[in-house]
């Protein structure tokens, strides 16, 4: 294949650095925009050039006619978007991208899977367990729920959708965990309403594992599989420390019957809480884009984005179903962040479950240090400039 121009957005996400380094390896051109100077993909030497464009969530017009712009002036032919704001705002509008490569299914596929409540209700069908759960409709719903005396905590708050819309307006939204009736109460009162339908589940303890796939024209042409070690917040978020573990094949084949439900074509990431009392992998989400964790898996063998590029020009991809297991990749500031949660809050105020590690444990976990096993994910030694910005803006709070 011919070397392409491409332009990634979104370029603050640690996944469009991946996908920089990913797709300069491979022979392509490859252009960095974002909402915010100074870019962590930007900083890479694999970028060619790094762009300021409208905020995706906050202005989806803007940012489509920015990134349209960008793709007149420096003849792009292949758009990644990485954010779901961006493919939110860009999935709907691709009869303004004429010619252009946008290797994801159509906007009413992507919101369809990005929507938790309709993809919960799917999942049991192919055979996947999901969490017991109500389906909220409102803010008074919720706190009738809480004034009945009825709900088992811990629980977990998640709105159907990361990123919710409301009167034209849409804002990202983040999952809530409510320990007792006070709590539930306090958080009702603070969702807006774009929060909801809201899916109050009981909470799952144990282990993340997410299996990820590229699915294309009805054909597996990767998977990878990994386990969460450590997430920021400690309670449960993004993975800052994980390992690539063997993709259970069961697991794999029930996450492809689920995304063939949807008609889905591209990557994916299916991602699982495994319960440490029994063992049963419980559906938690699916993000139809390119994952926060995205170089563990090219550091272990799958190259997700150069895999997606060369099945969407047409090449024929040979399937890369296996990989090396046991790879660890950290997230230096993100785990940063962690160990500064965990030394300065209780397990009580981060809501962790009884198992978890006391301070001085968690200090130990992170000073310990496995040669040969652990990757950074951001700094390279080929390509240091991206952990050197993250680390000014780290240290500036921005």
């Amino acid at each position: 294949m011919r070397g392409r121009t491409v332009l990634v957005t979104d370029g603050e996400q640690r996944s469009a650095l991946a996908i920089v380094r990913s797709l300069a390896r491979a022979g392509h051109r490859v252009h960095v925009c974002a909402a915010r100077r100074r870019p962590l993909a930007g900083a890479s030497r694999y970028a060619v050039a790094e762009w300021l464009v409208a905020d995706p969530l906050q202005d989806p017009d803007r940012f489509t006619a920015d990134v349209r712009a960008l793709v007149d002036r420096e003849r792009v032919d292949t758009l990644l978007p990485v954010s779901e704001a961006a493919l939110l705002a860009l999935l709907p509008r691709r009869e303004r991208f004429p010619g252009v490569l946008i290797p994801f299914p159509s906007d009413a596929v992507f919101r369809r899977i990005s929507d938790k409540a309709a993809l919960l209700s799917v999942a049991p069908e192919v055979g996947i367990a999901i969490p017991q759960q109500d389906v909220i409709q409102s803010r008074d719903a919720l706190l009738a729920l809480g004034a009945a005396g009825s709900a088992g905590y811990p629980l977990v708050l998640k709105p159907a959708r990361s990123v919710g819309e409301s009167h034209g307006r849409r804002a990202k939204l983040t999952v809530r965990h409510v320990a007792d009736a006070a709590a539930l109460d306090a958080a009702a009162r603070d969702l807006g309403p774009n929060a909801y339908p809201l899916l109050v589940q009981r909470r799952i303890m144990g282990p993340g594992v997410g299996i990820f796939l590229l699915v294309w024209h009805g054909e597996t042409l990767a998977q990878f599989s990994h386990r969460r070690i450590r997430e920021k917040p400690p309670s449960g978020g993004v993975s800052v420390y994980r390992e690539s573990i063997a993709a259970d094949p069961e697991l794999v084949r029930r996450s492809r019957a689920l995304l063939d439900r949807f008609g889905w074509c591209g990557v994916a990431m299916i991602e699982y809480k495994v319960d440490a009392r029994t063992g049963t992998p419980y559906l938690m989400e699916v993000n139809g884009r390119f994952w926060g964790s995205l170089q563990l898996a090219v550091d272990a063998g799958v190259d997700f984005p150069a895999l997606l590029l060369a099945a969407a020009a047409g090449e024929v991809v040979a399937p890369v179903l296996t990989y090396t297991d046991g790879v660890r990749s950290r997230w230096w500031w993100g785990d940063v962040d962690h160990l500064v949660a965990r030394l300065r809050r209780s397990r009580a105020a981060l809501a962790l479950p009884p198992d978890a590690a006391g301070r001085w444990g968690a200090l130990r976990d992170f000073l310990t240090l496995r040669p040969h096993v652990d990757h950074e994910e951001i700094l390279r030694r080929d390509d240091p400039r991206p952990f050197l910005r993250e680390t000014r803006q780290w240290f500036r709070g921005t």
